[in-house]
């Protein structure tokens, strides 16, 4: 529905002050970047280094690896700046899956899919993971091998390590790293990877590595950089250990009915595919859903305008590799594609207006000022302010699908200010 011109011009103004407070706090963080980069630099890092250096060698590091490793190790500015940054505005489904999911991307998974159908066959019978699941979070996180970053690991490590914001948990990161180094895996100069010290094929972070790393081709090194046989085995291997279903896929596309009840919607909401169809949901082409005792969930990432689906216990193996619940989804419909399955039905809308975090964290408070519990006003988008939109248009009589758009933005701050409407 059109905005009325009032609406335009109110939207427009809380924009215009977002962007105000936005400018202002960037300028202080900017400040409080640099001089929390300058103070690390010249009075902190060494003496850290040297802390880390003795931590080290307690915990069985050979004095080889943490002097070689350790005496090297830069301060880089530039990783403080990353850590610190937050995005401006919200991530909508329909821009973080269109930019995954291309044309590109599925033609060459199907060619590495082929190429490799020996080895991903072997790695499935021992472990279980389909070949389409790995070869797809192969292509998202790294195009294939195309980017695995160009941060040296150990510099990484070792700034965040000296930084007060997360230290307890990049130092681990770092002796893991060294630990790594010290095994014989790979040397500290090959280790490159994310800005955070994601590495190789996979992006694994060093404890992950340790954790689930193989060595597949059997050349004596789990070598997640050179060797594709190690990286798509590691890969499987951690994905069994996090609870892997064989046999089960990820989820798929459904249609709902015009008169669906979206407060039925949530990752927390699991029925058995009987009851789904009970409520009149099918499957995107209309055939009635199977098996009817498999249990999943409904998820409709764009509101009751965009692709529905019902999710597997499998959708939330791979939502532990990585939390973000449009990455699974990216997962699993690359997977597909891979495969040879079918574009999605009905493709995620695109909002002409970006949402920016100032403005979320404003309608998180308008939300608790309607008596309407939203969690912390982080700016955040998350589940809890999604049920908190979702129980507004409940309230409103409007679809209770819990998507964020600026029409229901307006409303929300509209209400706050002279009551429900």
């Amino acid at each position: 529905m059109t905005l009325t011109r009032n609406f335009r011009e109110k939207f427009i103004s809380i924009q215009s002050r977002c962007w105000d407070k936005f400018f202002w706090k960037s300028l202080i963080l900017i400040a409080f970047t640099c001089g929390q980069s300058a103070h690390a630099t010249d009075n902190g890092f060494g003496e850290c280094i040297i802390r880390i250096k003795s931590q080290a060698k307690t915990e069985g590091i050979s004095d080889g690896t943490v002097n070689q490793v350790l005496s090297k190790a830069r301060f880089l500015p530039r990783i403080i700046e990353l850590d610190r940054r937050q995005p401006e505005f919200t991530q909508t489904f329909a821009n973080y899956f269109t930019t995954r999911i291309n044309d590109e991307r599925i033609q060459r998974g199907r060619e590495l899919y082929a190429k490799h159908r020996a080895l991903l066959n072997q790695i499935q019978h021992e472990t279980g993971i389909p070949a389409q699941y790995l070869v797809s979070f192969w292509g998202l996180e790294t195009n294939y091998g195309g980017h695995f970053g160009d941060w040296s690991v150990i510099d990484s490590l070792a700034t965040l390590a000296c930084d007060t914001r997360r230290s307890s948990f990049f130092t681990q990161e770092l002796l893991n790293a060294m630990r790594i180094v010290d095994a014989g895996d790979i040397t500290a100069e090959r280790m490159i990877g994310s800005w955070a010290g994601a590495m190789g094929h996979m992006q694994f972070m060093p404890s992950t590595f340790l954790s689930y790393a193989k060595d597949i081709d059997g050349d004596g090194r789990r070598d997640l950089w050179g060797s594709i046989a190690d990286a798509l085995g590691s890969a499987a291997n951690f994905l069994r250990q996090l609870g892997w279903v064989p046999g089960l896929n990820w989820g798929q596309e459904v249609k709902l009915p015009q008169s669906f009840d979206y407060s039925l919607a949530g990752r927390d909401q699991m029925l058995p595919l009987a009851e789904w169809a009970q409520l009149g949901i099918t499957t995107a082409t209309g055939v009635p859903l199977a098996p009817a005792e498999q249990k999943a969930a409904l998820i409709v990432p764009s509101g009751h305008q965009g692709p529905a689906f019902l999710v597997t216990k499998n959708f939330y193996i791979i939502m532990r590799w990585n939390r973000s619940e449009f990455y699974a989804l990216s997962v699993g419909h690359l997977a597909d594609r891979i495969a040879g399955a079918a574009p999605l039905h009905r493709t995620p809308p695109v909002d002409p207006v970006k949402i920016s975090r100032e403005q979320v964290r404003q309608l998180q408070m308008d939300l608790s000022a309607l008596g309407i519990d939203a969690g912390e006003p982080d700016g955040i988008l998350g589940s809890t302010t999604r049920k908190a939109i979702s129980r507004f248009q409940q309230k409103t009589q409007r679809i209770a699908d819990g998507h964020l758009d600026t029409g229901i933005l307006i409303a929300i701050r509209e209400a706050a200010n002279g009551g429900l409407r």
